[in-house]
């Protein structure tokens, strides 16, 4: 039985999986967590807190089954789904801040951690670090274009700016971080 429901689906995009899932279709949004769920926990990761991103990822969809029954195909499904993930970044940023001290500590512990490999681990840590020093603003506009594959007018609905605000941070955060890297040899 199992299978004739995956069968069913096969042909449905995100936003039918969606309706479905509205009308109390559980394993419509079964398929959709599939479906996302990994792109969801990459972009937390990218977004620099990859010790809680499958957390994140977890709430973002947790929120998304809240949201079910009031779903409307209005955007591009991942579009929503970004913008539902970006509101679970927000609030952890928020918390974060709260708890500052906390934080620190294991900031100041993963860092004593590690030696900075070698090689490409080294160039991806550089990276990331690049990253990681960048505005929330810069960082959240090159995480949904560059890194999970969004257009720049979806980033832009993600995020609640212009197109071409997020296009200039892009194009500044490359900046930075290709000074960051620079300087860095």
């Amino acid at each position: 039985m199992k299978e004739s429901l995956m069968d069913e689906f096969a042909g449905l995009d995100d936003a039918g999986l969606m309706v479905l899932a509205g009308k109390g279709r559980d394993d419509a949004f079964e398929r959709l967590v599939v479906r996302h769920q990994q792109p969801v926990v990459n972009f937390f990761a990218r977004m620099g807190v990859s010790t809680v991103a499958e957390d994140l990822a977890q709430e973002t969809f947790v929120r998304l089954y809240r949201y079910r029954g009031r779903y409307r195909p209005a955007a591009k499904f991942t579009t929503f789904l970004y913008t539902v993930a970006r509101h679970v970044w927000v609030d952890f940023l928020r918390r974060r801040k709260r708890c500052e001290a906390t934080v620190a500590g294991f900031a100041a512990e993963a860092e004593g951690s590690t030696d900075g490999g070698i090689g490409a681990a080294a160039a991806r840590m550089d990276v990331a670090k690049a990253l990681a020093s960048l505005p929330e603003a810069m960082r959240s506009a090159v995480v949904l274009t560059a890194l999970q594959g969004l257009k720049f007018g979806e980033a832009a609905q993600v995020l609640g700016v212009p197109v071409g605000t997020v296009k200039s941070r892009v194009f500044n955060a490359l900046a930075r971080m290709r000074e960051a890297l620079d300087e860095g040899e």
